[in-house]
């Protein structure tokens, strides 16, 4: 089931110069860490003159779905919706 969440979460990412992505690795949310797979899809907007990058992927286990913005002008992450039961 997908549930809004929004609320801001603490994720680990990384960048790779050779493939020049930003990349989010472990997120943080409600005291447990999960490791985070590779990236499904990515998009960025403008939010008045804020840039808003939307990553959404799934967990390394493929038990959740998380869709997370990245806010360009304070730098923070908002985790905007999770979804269970992928591995079904």
């Amino acid at each position: 089931m997908k549930q809004k969440i929004n609320q801001e979460v603490g994720v680990v990412c990384y960048y790779s110069a050779s493939q020049k992505r930003f990349v989010p690795f472990v997120l943080h949310w409600q005291n447990k860490d999960y490791a985070l797979g590779t990236v499904d899809y990515y998009h960025s907007y403008m939010e008045g003159r804020e840039r808003q990058h939307i990553f959404e992927l799934c967990d390394k286990a493929q038990s959740l779905w998380f869709r997370l913005r990245f806010d360009s002008s304070n730098l923070h992450w908002n985790l905007e919706a999770v979804h269970d039961g992928l591995a079904n």
